[in-house]
């Protein structure tokens, strides 16, 4: 604690005391005072002609600088460590600035720079087992982004094979706790729990704050996955004290979310959504984009599980685009998969939505999720591409979200209705347009839920458009719907079979352009018939 306090003043240290100093404020999540230390060993250095501290401290305070969001300060700071080792022939200093550099540029989306910082910091310093270590981190990290998950993990055992070589124990600390991530992302629950046991344990020994915090909450995600809400609520509480004692802003969000995953698992919605908010909100206020896409998505699900299916698509979209913010600059996740659970998540809510309407009508129970898996069939018939198709499987789950405006006793009116009832149905493309008017869908799926009951000789509604004025993807929902609804019982006929209903539709083939109808045909063959309903 003496030499401490000495560090903070820089008075009667040597350069490499400050330096070792500094490194102890960083690791203690002391953030200000690590600045502080590496910026006396730098003048402490440079005065006394001790060029080797001289670059460790400039990477080192480059790294800090980086946390504290100053990535040009930073950037300039490890150039000039670069550029001392370089002059001084020390290979490994020389290395570590590149390997450092290459962290920079991997977290900036200069995924090939970083790439070849790593490689050639191996090359250069590779026979320096705690570079290796390092170096092979960073390529684990680079795998990650990728989504190689088991090249991710055997770089991370390569980094903790040096590590360990070099009796680091607070990098082997570090390997373990990417281990752990790795399988965390992987479902190996068993594995990750022991990497985080092992990480956690060495991170309370040297007293590194940031990662004791790291492991508990990242173990409490594990806990949740496996259903051990008790575990999980501790480990992420016990992070969110460690963080907000020592000012860790952007890291208390990832404890808020899981803290409100807990309680949404638990059956305490209400408490689940403001904790949820609350990370939200910390995660714009630090910038954090990963934390704010995944606390969104999360609160998506709060509201699904309360019935709040609009809102939850509303906060999806907000998810898709934050995670879409991310594929573009990178952040140290695989994106591609983050997005594809994304989508998996947005279209359960939209079904069970469609549901949730459709519940109240008992003529057509399903009927929406019938007509997206028929309208996905012709898109494949007709050649379309998968965003194409994802807008079409969308737009069918959410195509008669209008109805729910629709009195309940003209839903479910036994016998036909009335000209007036009649209009009053018509009227729910208009009214689904309104409902989602202020959804921006990553889809273009409102033109499907506004014209799927356009026809293409004009004769449709509610905007009488006619022939290719009709988009595509709401020309096969409209065709799949009239399918549907022919083999649906309605209260004034029986269903037709599937040869009836194509009968009927033979008959008025000019409500859909021919390319649509004919592959509609070909994609509603005799086996879809025999598993209908």
């Amino acid at each position: 604690m003496v030499r401490g306090a000495q560090a903070h003043s820089g008075a009667g240290l040597r350069a490499a005391d400050l330096l070792r100093d500094a490194r102890d404020h960083e690791r203690a999540g002391s953030v200000a005072d690590a600045v502080q230390s590496y910026g006396a060993a730098i003048a402490e250095a440079e005065r006394a002609n001790e060029p080797a501290v001289l670059g460790e401290a400039l990477r080192r305070l480059a790294v800090v600088r980086h946390h504290r969001d100053e990535t040009e300060a930073a950037r300039r700071l490890c150039q000039r460590s670069y550029e001392v080792a370089t002059a001084m022939k020390n290979d490994v200093l020389a290395a570590e600035a590149l390997n450092t550099l290459g962290g920079l540029a991997l977290e900036s989306g200069e995924l090939v720079e970083a790439g070849a910082a790593f490689r050639n910091a191996l090359v250069l310093g590779g026979h320096s087992r705690e570079l290796r270590a390092r170096a092979e981190q960073n390529l684990g990290i680079l795998a990650n982004i990728h989504g190689d998950l088991v090249q991710a993990g055997a770089h991370y055992t390569r980094s903790l094979e040096a590590y360990r070589a070099a009796s680091d124990e607070h990098g082997c600390a570090i390997a373990y706790h990417n281990l752990g991530m790795a399988s965390r992302y992987r479902g190996l629950w068993d594995d990750a729990e022991g990497y985080f046991a092992h990480s956690l344990a060495i991170a309370q020994a040297s007293g590194d704050v940031r990662l004791q915090g790291l492991c508990l909450v990242n173990r409490a995600e594990v806990h949740v996955a496996r259903q051990r809400y008790d575990e999980a609520l501790r480990d992420a509480e016990a992070a969110l004290a460690m963080f907000d004692q020592r000012g860790m802003r952007a890291l208390k969000v990832e404890s808020y979310r899981v803290i409100g995953m807990v309680y949404r698992e638990t059956g305490r919605p209400a408490l689940a959504e403001a904790r949820l908010r609350a990370a939200m909100e910390l995660a714009m206020q630090t910038g954090t984009v990963l934390g704010e896409a995944e606390a969104t998505r999360e609160l998506a699900l709060t509201c699904q599980t309360m019935g709040r299916n609009q809102e939850a698509l509303t906060l999806l979209n907000a998810a898709h685009r934050l995670f879409r913010r991310l594929d573009a600059r990178v952040d140290l996740v695989h994106v591609a998969g983050k997005v594809a659970e994304l989508v998996t998540t947005y279209l359960a809510v939209a079904r069970q939505w469609s549901e949730s309407i459709e519940s109240s009508d008992r003529y057509t129970f399903g009927h929406s999720a019938r007509v997206a898996t028929y309208a996905c069939a012709v898109a494949r018939a007709l050649g379309l591409d998968d965003v194409q198709e994802m807008t079409i499987r969308t737009g069918a789950y959410l195509h008669d979200v209008g109805k729910v405006k629709v009195p309940h006793e003209i839903l479910n009116k036994p016998g036909r209705l009335t000209s007036d009832e009649l209009e009053i149905v018509r009227r729910h493309p208009e009214w689904g347009i309104e409902l989602v008017a202020n959804i921006d869908f990553p889809w273009d799926i409102k033109p499907i839920i506004r014209w799927h009951h356009e026809k293409y000789d004009g004769t449709g509604y509610p905007d009488r458009l006619r022939g290719d004025e009709i988009p595509l993807s709401a020309q096969i929902v409209c065709v799949v719907d009239v399918y549907d609804a022919l083999r649906s019982a309605r209260s004034y006929r029986r269903a037709l079979s599937h040869e009836g209903a194509l009968r009927r539709m033979n008959e008025c083939r000019s409500w859909w352009q021919s390319k649509i109808y004919d592959a509609f045909a070909r994609a509603i063959g005799p086996e879809t018939a025999a598993t209908y309903g």
